[in-house]
């Protein structure tokens, strides 16, 4: 699913012009991005909850080459699904 297939079942559903579909769909996506660029967590009731952990720097290997290398310190985004979604999707086998 893309940005423009959610804009389309908002112009559907609502009957919101297109145009204006996008546009809610860009502020909301801009909006999770900026909250989890500053370190917060994002919980959408029903779906799941956006977290960004820190991952500590560690030592790792080039695959290619097999040299040992450090492996900077970083934050990365990690997604929990609800129960509702899990049981959601479940269902739809």
């Amino acid at each position: 699913m893309t940005r423009a297939d959610l804009a389309r079942i908002i112009f559907e559903k609502v009957g919101l012009p297109k145009k204006e579909a996008q546009d809610i769909i860009e502020v909301i996506i801009e909006n999770i991005k900026n909250t989890l660029a500053e370190g917060e967590s994002v919980k959408i009731t029903g779906f799941g909850t956006f977290n960004v952990r820190k991952k500590t720097p560690r030592r790792g290997r080039n695959p290619q080459t097999g040299e040992d290398m450090e492996i900077t310190a970083r934050r990365v985004i990690s997604f929990k699904p609800s129960n509702i979604l899990k049981s959601d999707v479940e269902q739809k086998k």
